[in-house]
């Protein structure tokens, strides 16, 4: 599976995935891969029903996504993956999704978590997977929409002295 483009966004599918970044990056499937998500009929659907008809949909489990991005009956395919939090991108990763870089739209706030950014909020853990991740080489960038520039998060997370350099 030659991925396209790996996001870590706590909403899933939502306005800016289905009106910007479709369009910026020319994809016609989305892979969501979340456990919560992939029991949850009623999510799937509401999902499923905000994108264009010409873009197909898959939710899945994480486990599932292991699984299939190593199939070869799936090599064709070039598809936006998103996931609900950084422990899953770290997981795909550590299981051999080939990516040169993160793109981070989205963790939402809850106790116990540190904004970072207007839109990024991180917990001890997050942090934990976010370095593990910069330590594969793999750039983190905080971005909502393509049209944003994108920021260098392990020098967000140096500023705010989560990580040193």
């Amino acid at each position: 599976m030659d991925i396209r483009f790996l996001r870590i966004d706590s909403r899933l599918i939502h306005g800016q995935i289905t009106t910007n970044w479709i369009r910026a990056l020319k994809i016609n499937r989305i892979i969501v891969v979340s456990d919560s998500a992939a029991r949850d009929e009623l999510r799937k659907a509401l999902m499923m029903q905000t994108v264009p008809e010409h873009i197909k949909v898959n939710v899945i489990s994480v486990d599932k996504m292991i699984r299939l991005m190593t199939d070869e009956r799936f090599s064709k395919f070039q598809p936006m993956v998103i996931v609900e939090n950084v422990h899953d991108a770290r997981r795909l990763i550590e299981n051999g999704l080939d990516v040169k870089k993160v793109n981070i739209g989205s963790l939402s706030f809850s106790a116990g978590k540190q904004m970072v950014t207007d839109s990024i909020a991180v917990d001890p853990q997050d942090v934990d997977d976010l370095t593990w991740i910069h330590q594969q080489k793999i750039k983190l960038e905080a971005q909502k929409v393509s049209t944003d520039a994108a920021k260098d998060l392990w020098s967000i997370l140096i500023d705010k002295k989560l990580v040193t350099a």
